[in-house]
């Protein structure tokens, strides 16, 4: 399929074409604005005045960017989070619905008092709403049954009429959500199809205000960005800003497993596409509104990884996300786990929409097992989450000598721990073979732990299901577990660790 240039033009928008440096008074503005948003959440706790806005399209954009921690640890680069889902619609598409319909407006598409129809998986039909809630529109969507309840749900809240096909069915059969939309604006009169697909004010929406953003915030350190790719909108209108003006900064575009943009991107032959659960993200065709050319890299991540990953940003970082978020951050590791910038480089990852519309489905744990996604009992992960107070990993390096190691040993009451040379597993060093040694010969006690090591620790992945950790023990005194994104180690689990485990939950969960 061939795509449209999409190449500098001229456009009137409420977005800013260039970033420049805000005023201070323009900067408190920025901060008041975001201290509101966060006051809607907390039920007005934190209420503070920013000044009276026109509408509530006026709180679009200008999202914060906060540094992550603990999902990122390991990486020596400064990894951002920008935080769409804090837009007011809940996720980066409140951007997109103004820009697409100011333009039908102004070109007199779109007439007073007119009917707006959008294929959408409902993150859109939310931008959409709150445009056409504002400016008086009838709003008609068409959304897939994959779905979940709750964006159906949220979308009728707005006044929606929500029409729902079937999912899976290709992009030009009757039945798909594209050929239904298409069909009900031709039908519907007044009726505006603004088509996200297709439409270049989706893209040319985050050139003008998404890049300048993230340029803004990063500052000059910015090596790259990493978002999800659907309609391709986001991340062609960032790239397209940067490589007009920082080309050095790497675009990677992250796609669902199954999805046929990535596989497009590497070989320009066009798959079939296979199912997948991830919403909001990939396609099974090639939308106009997708420009490659302002792509670097694509990084593919499967259902399991996106879901994970999403439910750990809500646990271990505080941020309510969705499962495409959960896919930006999962590619951002595994791409930054190969080194590609130099150290202390920062990296915005763009975190797409918000939790509170999968609650039925992926942050169930239910849900979560029916599909498979999640190991009944628990997983390696969470039994090193269970050995406080005593540390995850407690090692040493070759160098280290033996007297110092052996203190280690005593201060954390263990008998046994591993030898990393960097995050490769040299050894292990076993308290009972090195007292065993120092007393045929005590000057054992002043040589390195090289001198005395002992076969390494076995190693499972940390989202390693409990019945594998149990069957590796049954062999082993201890495993080495390592992050599945980073690959770094993260601990080290014993039988003693997982008898605790069984005494307590009941044997029969973990196998």
């Amino acid at each position: 399929m061939l795509l449209n240039r999409y190449g500098p033009q001229e456009r009137t928008s409420s977005y800013r074409t260039h970033p420049r440096r805000p005023s201070a008074g323009e900067a408190l503005a920025v901060v008041l604005t975001e201290k509101t948003k966060a006051s809607a959440l907390f039920g007005g706790a934190m209420a503070v005045s920013a000044g009276q806005r026109e509408s509530i399209l006026d709180l679009v954009g200008n999202t914060p960017t906060i540094p992550l921690r603990r999902v990122t640890s390991g990486l020596p680069y400064r990894v951002l989070a920008k935080l769409e889902y804090l837009n007011p619609g809940g996720s980066v598409k409140d951007r997109i619905g103004a820009s697409m319909i100011e333009e039908a407006e102004r070109d007199g598409r779109l007439k007073p008092g007119g009917t707006i129809v959008e294929a959408t998986s409902g993150n859109t039909g939310v931008g959409l709403a709150l445009v056409a809630a504002v400016r008086g529109y009838r709003i008609v969507f068409v959304i897939p049954d994959k779905m979940s309840s709750e964006k159906i749900r949220l979308l009728r809240a707005y006044g929606a009429r929500v029409v729902v096909t079937p999912a899976g069915v290709p992009p030009e059969h009757p039945m798909s959500h594209y050929s239904v939309a298409r069909r009900l604006a031709s039908e519907i009169p007044d009726a505006y199809y603004p088509n996200q697909y297709e439409n270049q004010g989706n893209p040319e929406a985050h050139y003008r205000s998404t890049g300048p953003e993230i340029d803004r915030d990063a500052g000059p350190s910015l090596g790259a960005v990493v978002g999800t790719v659907g309609t391709g909108g986001t991340m062609s209108g960032v790239g397209r800003y940067f490589k007009e003006r920082r080309p050095a900064v790497r675009i990677v575009a992250v796609d669902p497993a199954g999805s046929v943009l990535g596989p497009y991107f590497r070989t320009r032959v066009l798959p079939k596409a296979v199912p997948y659960q991830v919403e909001g993200i990939g396609e099974d065709m090639i939308p106009k509104s997708i420009h490659f050319q302002y792509l670097d890299e694509f990084v593919e991540v499967n259902d399991r990884e996106s879901f994970l990953m999403a439910r750990r940003l809500a646990r271990e970082e505080g941020l309510f996300v969705g499962g495409s978020a959960g896919s930006a951050v999962a590619g951002a590791v595994r791409w930054l786990t190969s080194r590609p910038l130099p150290e202390e480089a920062t990296v915005v990852v763009i975190l797409p929409d918000s939790g509170d519309r999968y609650l039925s489905k992926f942050y169930s744990d239910d849900w979560m097992r029916e599909k498979g996604f999640l190991d009944v009992g628990s997983t390696a992960r969470a039994l090193l989450a269970r050995k406080e107070p005593t540390p995850a990993i407690v090692a040493v390096d070759p160098t280290t000598v033996v007297r110092d190691a052996l203190a280690l040993l005593r201060h954390h009451g263990i008998s046994q721990m591993p030898v990393l040379a960097g995050q490769t597993n040299a050894g292990s060093f076993q308290e009972e073979e090195v007292l065993r040694s120092s007393l045929a010969d005590e000057t054992v006690l002043e040589r390195s732990v090289a001198q005395v090591l002992s076969p390494p620790f076995p190693e499972v992945p940390a989202d390693a299901p409990v019945s594998e950790v149990l069957h590796r023990l049954k062999e082993e005194r201890a495993v080495l577990v390592r992050d599945t994104a980073t690959n770094a180690p993260i601990g080290v689990l014993t039988r003693h660790d997982l008898v605790g485990f069984l005494s307590e939950e009941g044997g029969s969960r973990a196998v």
